[in-house]
């Protein structure tokens, strides 16, 4: 069962090393990890989406909070929060698909950010579910590559 966690940390360094030695350290794997500073100079925001049950889940969370540099350890519960991802995917066009590779990004309310002769790369951002289908559509036509951020949730109360 995947699980999503937001950690708070002080934002020092080496707080990055530690929290990723805690999970390969224990055999736990990290599915995607963000990491950015908050609204306060002095913390960052960590959001880790991880593999396990609940058993798993419930050990790393005791274990993040005895690191000395964590402030606040929250686990996601489905439908308490709000995430969201970005990617950049580059699609191979011609004269016959460039049209509908542009009515599709519309419909997914997605941007153009850069156009080629024979490439178009597309920004989207949306929760996993869209990112997915959005991707599936573009397999068609045929992704030369692509880079994920990885999800960002915050709490929505």
């Amino acid at each position: 069962m995947r699980h999503t966690i937001s950690v708070l940390v002080e934002n020092k360094f080496g707080v990055l090393t530690r929290v990723a030695g805690l999970f390969s350290g224990r055999g736990y794997n990290i599915d995607t990890l963000n990491v950015a500073p908050t609204q306060e100079p002095n913390t960052s925001r960590m959001t880790i989406v991880t593999l396990g049950d609940d058993a798993t889940l419930d050990q790393i969370v005791k274990q993040l909070n005895k690191l000395v540099d964590v402030i606040h350890v929250l686990n996601f519960q489905e439908g308490e929060y709000v995430d969201r991802e970005l990617v950049l995917v580059k699609v191979a066009v011609d004269s016959k698909t460039r049209a509908e590779i542009m009515q599709i990004t519309d419909i997914f309310r997605a941007k153009i950010v850069d156009v080629q002769p024979a490439t178009l790369t597309i920004e989207i951002t949306g929760n996993e579910s869209k990112i997915e289908k959005f991707l599936d559509l573009m397999k068609t036509f045929g992704v030369l590559d692509l880079t994920r951020t990885g999800k960002i949730a915050l709490p929505r109360k």
